[in-house]
């Protein structure tokens, strides 16, 4: 792991002329949206000009999303070729991810498999997390299990088998167990600044074009919590 200091504070988890991997801050939107504000893509494109002083355009594909309070591995591709593999690779769900959050009320059981019909609610961008099958709802599952207890708080970790909208937040809170900071899902106050306590922590996946596995984790932000975890 390498992290490196430029203009634009990336701390990039791997890099080669196919793929770009870079822990996400908090705040941080991997693509533009209606807020205006600065994407991860953008700044991942000054990066790679800069440092191979590429004239012109700079290619940069994104393959996936983390939500803005949200922290940890986000991959990009540097080439075509790359982009339309990847998106197949994480289509066809050929990637493991697994995840770290932080919650207040012990979940009841210490590990267990999570299955809810998720139904996203497009006017406030939430989705619930329901029991049964309910109209436009699709099938969530993942696992989790308690991996350290704190003073106030659980840390868990999560490997997520299906990549619904809000789907670990949702489930979660469903079961009790809202993530740390996440007002929009029944935590009581958030966090200073702005984030929730979920971390993208590992991704393995074969490489679009050396067909090696690749495997990357990403450190926790520098933040009290965390750093107990």
């Amino acid at each position: 792991m390498k992290e490196l200091s430029n203009k634009n504070n990336l701390q990039v988890l791997h890099e080669d002329n196919h793929i770009i991997v870079i822990n996400k801050r908090v705040g941080d939107i991997v693509q533009g949206d209606k807020t205006g504000d600065k994407p991860l893509s953008e700044v991942v494109k000054e990066y790679i000009k800069d440092k191979y002083n590429k004239p012109g355009e700079v290619f940069l594909g994104v393959v996936h999303r983390l939500d803005r309070p949200t922290t940890g591995i986000v991959v990009f591709a540097r080439t075509s070729k790359a982009l339309t593999r990847l998106n197949d690779l994480f289509k066809n769900r050929e990637t493991q991810k697994t995840y770290w959050a932080v919650v207040k009320n012990k979940p009841s059981e210490k590990e267990a498999k999570l299955v809810h019909y998720i139904k996203r609610n497009e006017k406030n961008n939430t989705s619930k997390a329901h029991l049964k099958e309910v109209p436009d709802s699709k099938m969530a599952s993942l696992d989790y299990k308690i991996i350290k207890e704190l003073n106030n708080y659980f840390a868990l970790e999560i490997n997520l088998h299906t990549g619904r909208h809000h789907q670990i937040r949702a489930q979660l809170s469903a079961i009790g167990s809202p993530i740390k900071g996440d007002l929009k899902y029944g935590f009581d106050r958030s966090n200073p600044d702005g984030g929730i306590h979920l971390h993208a922590r590992k991704l393995v996946f074969i490489h679009p074009v050396t067909k090696e596995t690749v495997s990357i984790v990403a450190p926790v932000p520098k933040e009290v919590i965390w750093n107990a975890v």
